[in-house]
């Protein structure tokens, strides 16, 4: 068995175990009001601010826990709106939408937002706990590690859910390659976002994942193209519950987003999945960093910068990580995990050595429009 051949039997076994740890982690009514003020304090926020929050983010990506004691300890409402794709929620801000204070882009994603001046530099001097706490071992996973104009939440890699009693006898979920097999026609779907879908065609042909060579983007889209034949949709939602359903029997989806499916947890009366499983290709695999930005147009700065504050205190992140199933990078919160717990939610040296971090390309206004072509192409291709 080879190298990589082994790495993706251990990704499976990790898988397993990870759904374990998720429900044994699973807390319910967790009271976190007295770390909310403290926190909103030390960012120069007092209890009874009143008012609104308004946070743009992926779907099922902050504890209901989390939002409540913010609420309770400052007397404020705060309002969840999701994204399914960078692409989506740069689109809808430059159109002028809703208004947010802050905001969950990818890494790869703010420059753009800081350079076209969406967003807002960062006063620390208002995010004590964020230099205090933020655990330094996944600094090398961070495109910014000044923080200029943004905070990282938490780490995401994306693989394959599949649907273990539905793929027929023979079908391997250890490469990419699967997507082409014929016997998994009209059963596929792939996320809505460029990168990642011609990151898949990249690492499959053994090129960066931030290739800029428009030989290799092109080539990328063609090979994403020849898969296009059993893809019934791009969708960033609906492999969560598709392919619990049997409707989709492999989806390329988020790491925290495939667990919480898998283990039941963010879903109000779900059930642990045992039948369904998340798999690490052996040719790699896209992982990102989704951080916190506070927009230019936010009408209250005061309150994103207590909530971010709020979001590095130790119990919080606990909080976070046991809901989303997914490492945050603070240090008091991973300190606090169970450690089997934690070693099932934090990727391996071996792991993280098959990952790469998707970058942006800003100075290189061109390559982008190399990809918006080539995904373009791969839209407008017609499953076979």
């Amino acid at each position: 068995m080879d190298s990589r051949r082994m790495m993706s039997a251990a990704a499976a076994v990790a898988s397993a175990a990870l759904v374990a740890g998720c429900l044994l982690q699973r807390q319910e009514g967790v009271d976190l009001s007295a770390q909310a003020l403290a926190a909103a304090e030390a960012s120069g926020v007092g209890p009874g601010a009143g008012g609104t929050l308004r946070i743009y983010t992926w779907s099922d990506y902050i504890a209901p826990d989390v939002i409540a004691g913010f609420e309770r300890a400052l007397g404020v409402k705060v309002v969840v709106d999701t994204f399914d794709s960078n692409e989506d929620m740069y689109a809808r801000l430059k159109a002028g939408g809703a208004g947010y204070d802050i905001v969950m882009p990818s890494s790869y994603q703010i420059e753009t937002m800081a350079e076209e001046g969406m967003i807002d530099e960062l006063d620390h001097s208002k995010l004590p706990n964020v230099r205090k706490n933020f655990e330094s071992t996944f600094a090398f996973q961070i495109l910014d590690p000044s923080f200029a104009y943004s905070v990282p939440y938490a780490m995401t890699y994306t693989g394959l859910a599949y649907r273990k009693d539905r793929l027929p006898a023979g079908v391997a979920v250890d490469s990419w390659a699967v997507l082409g097999n014929p016997a998994v026609k009209g059963r596929v779907t792939l996320l809505d976002d460029i990168r990642e879908v011609i990151g898949i065609g990249l690492v499959y042909l053994g090129y960066s994942v931030n290739s800029s060579e428009p030989g290799e983007i092109a080539a990328a889209a063609d090979q994403v193209i020849k898969w296009r034949c059993n893809v019934r949709k791009f969708d960033s939602e609906s492999y969560k519950t598709e392919v619990p359903s049997g409707e989709t029997w492999i989806g390329q989806g988020y790491s925290t987003d495939v667990a919480q499916v898998m283990s039941g947890k963010g879903k109000s009366g779900a059930s642990a999945r045992g039948d369904v499983g998340f798999a690490i290709p052996k040719e790699g695999f896209v992982m990102a960093f989704d951080e916190m930005v506070v927009t230019k147009s936010a009408s209250r700065k005061d309150l994103a910068y207590a909530f971010i504050n709020y979001v590095y205190d130790g119990d919080v992140a606990k909080a976070n990580m046991e809901y989303i199933c997914g490492p945050c990078p603070v240090k008091p919160g991973l300190a606090q995990l169970e450690p089997g717990f934690r070693s099932m939610i934090t990727l391996t040296p071996a792991q993280l050595s098959a990952g790469q971090v998707l970058r942006g390309f800003d100075g290189q206004p061109g390559v982008m429009e190399l990809y918006n072509k080539a995904w373009d192409r791969i839209r407008a291709a017609e499953a076979r």
